[in-house]
């Protein structure tokens, strides 16, 4: 396994387990067996290496490829909830507490900034989508993107957090026939 491997993976139990907030550089080198240089050096800062964890370590859409005007749109809407859903789950147990703090929150918002990442990206990428759809026609001109995106977004969240505060960090998947069920009800609208 590479050197960046061992880091992503070490990083994301880490921060699954302590928290963003509480899980330090130097602890996620240590438990990587690397240095902290060699930790910037291939990430730069601790919110650079977050984001790669985010990508690279949770099921997540974008990991559901996008190709507007093919495939089945249900299908493809399907995939992205059950993708949203799933990391949201993983997800929340890493920013419990520094949505806590207001002046790390601060700071972690204007670092993610810097880099290109924020938690508007999800809605931000399907409503992109969804305009793209409308080009070809598969949804209609009159739907709007951005609202339908954040409905869809916005229940995932929702629902994933219901599911990690009644289970735990630990909680079973989301069942596809839920990502199914918003699916459905998003394209009746659209």
């Amino acid at each position: 396994m590479s050197t960046r491997e061992r880091i992503l993976d070490a990083a994301a139990e880490l921060l699954r387990t302590r928290g963003v907030a509480q899980a330090t550089t130097k602890e996620i080198a240590l438990a990587s067996g690397v240095s902290e240089p060699t930790l910037y050096k291939y990430f730069g800062d601790k919110e650079r290496l977050l984001l790669a964890v985010l990508e690279e370590r949770l099921p997540g859409p974008s990991r559901v490829v996008l190709r507007p005007g093919e495939g089945d749109l249900a299908e493809t809407l399907t995939d992205l909830a059950q993708a949203y859903l799933d990391f949201y789950q993983r997800s929340f147990p890493m920013f419990g507490a520094l949505l806590a703090d207001p002046e790390r929150m601060a700071a972690h918002r204007v670092a993610l900034a810097r880099h290109g990442g924020g938690p508007e990206r999800p809605a931000a990428g399907l409503a992109a989508y969804l305009r793209a759809e409308q080009r070809h026609g598969r949804v209609s001109a009159f739907a709007d993107p951005d609202a339908a995106a954040a409905l869809l977004v916005g229940a995932c969240f929702h629902r994933a957090f219901l599911r990690y505060y009644a289970e735990g960090p630990d909680a079973s998947p989301a069942p596809r026939s839920f990502a199914e069920a918003l699916a459905a009800s998003l394209l009746n609208s659209l």
